[in-house]
């Protein structure tokens, strides 16, 4: 059995990992190759080519990167044709997995796509063509798989790797503890994105709006845990010396477990804090022409942006995004959570809900259901 993976940042790296390894449950002599990072490559997946190539977000990014990216798809395929697996599954990244599902499958190869692109809130008709790319769609959220059926393309709920590793009830102290932080002080978490274009645009924001909540609230740490090395440069380069925000190499889930608030880019750290029953302030800013094109085209469905919001009605956490991200708007939004312990106690509740309606042993379904159409 030869199954082929394809992640293209560290989410899809953190659900690759788990995938692997229920894949082997069942197919105990399967050989894994495609491109994938830390987590997947101790999984026992050989990867081709730097998963870091792929890590480029928005439609003007991706443009400067294209050739770069034509040639990666290029030569993938290629090496994907020669090696001829019995499934190819894309983890995410759509923009570039989706492309490179529809190539193989047209040449015979049994696809499938993990993680539904978010056609909830824009550009659903990535679902009416979806089809052209997979044999199957695993999907992460409940509301998914009946957007896909309204187009005829198969799909299932597995439910969230992310929701099956946090516990339902969070220790804080013992987390702090862990970190070897003072168990006793309450912590700040600042997670700036996993993208170096993120990084760069996020971080002058949230560092400045870190320094002035900490000399409000001089009793709290505040901890930022890195996604990849060259992250943790950028974002040094970016904080110069302060020696109140600690830089660590990974442990996000770790570090959002162990914090009493959060101060997050838009996107997986969002549902892991929710998971966490971690309140946060959420901020986003992408391009400025991506953003206008986005909206001037009607691409968007919807206004929010984060996880958490998508996944409770009304929205629970605040969000930040493009002209009104600074640090006096995050600031005000961090004090409004530190302020309201009433607010803090619903939040949790609602999380908890939330959290129970995702955890479904994810890897071992979506193993389950890959088993499935390989039958």
């Amino acid at each position: 059995m030869r199954i082929a993976l394809i992640a293209g940042e560290a989410s899809g790296d953190n659900l690759g990992g788990p995938l692997i390894e229920a894949l082997r449950e069942r197919f105990a002599h399967a050989e894994f190759a495609g491109i994938g990072g830390a987590r997947m490559h101790t999984a026992g997946l050989d990867s081709w080519f730097d998963m870091q190539r792929l890590s480029v977000m928005g439609l003007v990014e991706v443009l400067k990167h294209l050739p770069s990216l034509l040639r990666l798809r290029h030569s993938l395929i290629q090496r994907l044709r020669a090696w001829q697996p019995d499934v190819v599954i894309g983890i995410d990244a759509p923009d570039f997995n989706l492309r490179v599902e529809r190539a193989l499958k047209a040449h015979g190869f049994k696809t499938v796509h993990y993680v539904s692109p978010s056609v909830w809130a824009w550009r659903e008709q990535r679902a009416r063509r979806m089809a052209r790319n997979a044999d199957l769609v695993l999907c992460l959220f409940p509301m998914e798989p009946a957007i896909y059926q309204g187009y005829g393309v198969r799909a299932q709920f597995v439910g969230h790797p992310a929701a099956d590793k946090f516990p339902l009830n969070v220790d804080r102290r013992a987390a702090r503890s862990a970190l070897q932080l003072d168990p006793e002080r309450p912590l700040l978490a600042l997670l700036p994105g996993s993208r170096l274009s993120e990084i760069a645009r996020l971080s002058p924001s949230f560092i400045e709006a870190t320094r002035r909540f900490l000399d409000r609230y001089p009793d709290y740490q505040a901890l930022a845990p890195m996604a990849t090395p060259r992250c943790r440069e950028a974002f040094a380069r970016a904080l110069g010396h302060e020696p109140r925000i600690t830089l660590i190499d990974g442990q996000s889930e770790r570090v959002l477990m162990a914090a009493d608030l959060a101060l997050l880019a838009s996107g997986t750290a969002a549902l892991e804090a929710l998971l966490a029953r971690t309140p946060m302030v959420v901020g986003y800013r992408i391009a400025a022409l991506t953003h206008w094109l986005v909206t001037q085209f009607g691409v968007l469905k919807a206004q929010r942006f984060s996880l958490p919001n998508f996944l409770s009605d009304p929205d629970c956490v605040p969000e930040v995004m493009q002209g009104a991200l600074n640090a006096d708007n995050l600031l005000r939004e961090l004090i409004g959570w530190v302020e309201s312990p009433a607010r803090q106690l619903e939040f949790a509740t609602r999380a908890e809900r939330v959290h129970l309606s995702l955890k479904a042993d994810a890897s071992s379904r979506a193993a389950a259901a890959i088993a499935e159409l390989l039958r």
